[in-house]
């Protein structure tokens, strides 16, 4: 896999620089250490000055991950595809300052990209992964005796 280098955040944008890469789980130790395994991610990553004159970096990430289901405990893979715009701040006490939803990271002159990548990974996982259509509920429901909640809504009809 390819391993992205460091960027100096505000010179890329300076230069509307445009990074593209592809990320394996070797590349991102934290995700790899959550349970995600078996992911190839492909990345662009481009440096813009914003609408409201603020250095910017607009990552696009597309790829998917493989998780464990937390109903049946089988293997799902989820799909990433998203974006995220990254205003650049000088300093962490301007980031706490600020009272706006504007998502921010410190601009320094070696931001590494792979942890950058990862961060916005992280933050676009479902905090409790499981299938739309998890086997194991319809497997339950279809042997099972009804639950004691479920015979007392019977009587009560």
């Amino acid at each position: 896999m390819l391993q992205p280098a460091a960027i100096d955040g505000l010179a890329f944008v300076r230069a509307a620089g445009v990074l593209k890469g592809r990320l394996g789980i070797e590349s991102l130790p934290r995700l790899a250490q959550s349970g995600c395994t078996g992911s190839v991610l492909d990345f662009v990553l481009t440096g813009v000055i914003n609408e409201r004159g603020k250095s910017e970096l607009r990552l696009a990430v597309d790829g998917s991950v493989r998780l464990q289901c937390q109903r049946c405990l089988g293997d799902m893979d989820f799909p990433l595809r998203f974006e995220a715009q990254l205003e650049l701040a000088a300093s962490e006490n301007d980031i706490l300052a600020a009272d706006d939803d504007i998502e921010r990271v410190v601009a320094t002159r070696d931001m590494n990209i792979a942890v950058l990548v990862e961060d916005e990974l992280i933050l676009a996982l479902p905090m409790v992964p499981k299938h739309e259509q998890c086997r194991a509920a319809t497997e339950s429901d279809g042997g099972a005796k009804p639950s004691a909640f479920q015979a007392l809504a019977a009587l009560k009809n």
